[in-house]
């Protein structure tokens, strides 16, 4: 710079002669001028809203731990725009086993400073140990941003099934009539799924359960055993209650004592007709009233005044009245009715 200014100088004064003052001015000139053509100066600050967007994701990477087969857990995953431009996410895709999002849906546009939250899902279905990512695709100066995954699966831990008593006792039922007495499920150590039920036999019915039946940890169903004996005597057999569990299926007995049925018949016995000649009696029967239609119920005449009934039925009853006949057959007003009750089985 120096020498291109001296050689500026130099030419002037040759052709203005050597005017002191003059030449001054002429340098003071140079100076400025060649300043000013030499310098290259600082370029004007860009305005934020030329820079390029960039995304950040909170947090960096998402883990999960000791998630049980078959269930799943969450976590909520956040990306900013944190340029000076709007972005816009063309993509967000979850890989690796067991990986998803939901909750969002794309293209999203954020503009500077904007953010928006999405959930990561882990749902595994084997034990281990597993990696993934998340992939978010934008026109951001980052277009790739990856978020690293990982997660561990456990086992389910089996819960255990037990029936309360294992025995149940219905009692003594009469043959042809039904008893109940209920038990219970609990399950203990995880909820337990109840499928089916499988009783020997065909005296001992089981019901009170919707199959599938799930029993939560630390809870109880309740059924009922209907027993209806077909004969006299104790009758036992096993009930099979098959679940998800590791001791399964779960054994139950059933049992129950058949009794016969009692038989019941009606005694009469009246006051003998003293009319002459008298022979029998006969004895009519109503079972819809003692003013129903009567029928009469001896086979031939009876010559006592007494009869058995032993055609009866249990919680019936029955109206009753006699005649009495005599040689030459002609029969006689009948007789105030009278009722008997059959006892219920």
């Amino acid at each position: 710079m120096q020498a291109n200014r001296k050689q500026f100088v130099n030419s002037r004064l040759t052709r203005l002669g050597s005017g002191g003052a003059v030449v001054a001015v002429i340098v003071g000139l140079a100076v400025l001028t060649g300043c000013q053509g030499l310098s290259t100066g600082k370029p004007a600050a860009q305005s934020p809203q030329g820079l390029t967007g960039g995304l950040t994701a909170a947090p960096a990477s998402v883990t999960f731990g000791n998630v049980t087969i078959g269930t799943s857990q969450s976590q909520t995953e956040t990306v900013t725009n944190s340029g000076g431009t709007s972005t816009t996410i063309s993509q967000i895709a979850a890989s690796g086993t067991g990986f998803s999002v939901s909750g969002v849906s794309t293209p999203i546009t954020l503009t500077p400073g904007q953010s928006a939250s999405f959930s990561v899902n882990f749902a595994p279905e084997s034990a281990g140990s597993f990696s993934g990512s998340v992939a978010i695709t934008s026109n951001a100066s980052n277009s790739n941003l990856t978020i690293g995954l990982s997660g561990s699966a456990t086992a389910q831990s089996q819960g255990q099934l037990s029936v309360n008593p294992t025995t149940i006792s219905v009692g003594s039922v009469t043959v042809g009539t039904s008893g109940t007495q209920t038990g219970t499920l609990s399950a203990t150590g995880a909820s337990v799924v109840v499928s089916s039920v499988n009783v020997g036999g065909s005296e001992f019915v089981v019901s009170g359960l919707a199959f599938p039946v799930t029993i939560p940890a630390g809870q109880s169903a309740t059924f009922t055993v209907t027993f209806t004996p077909q004969t006299s005597g104790v009758a036992s057999v096993s009930a099979f209650l098959a679940s998800n569990t590791a001791n399964s299926p779960t054994i139950a007995t059933l049992t129950g004592t058949g009794i016969a049925a009692p038989v019941h018949v009606v005694n009469l016995s009246w006051n003998a007709d003293s009319s002459p000649n008298v022979v029998g009696y006969n004895i009519y029967r109503s079972s819809n009233g003692a003013n129903g239609n009567y029928v009469k119920i001896n086979s031939g005449l009876d010559a006592n005044p007494s009869y058995m009934d032993s055609s009866v039925t249990d919680g019936q009853t029955y109206y009753y009245e006699t005649t009495a006949v005599n040689s030459s057959n002609e029969e006689s007003a009948r007789s105030t009715p009278v009722g008997a009750v059959i006892p219920p089985p």
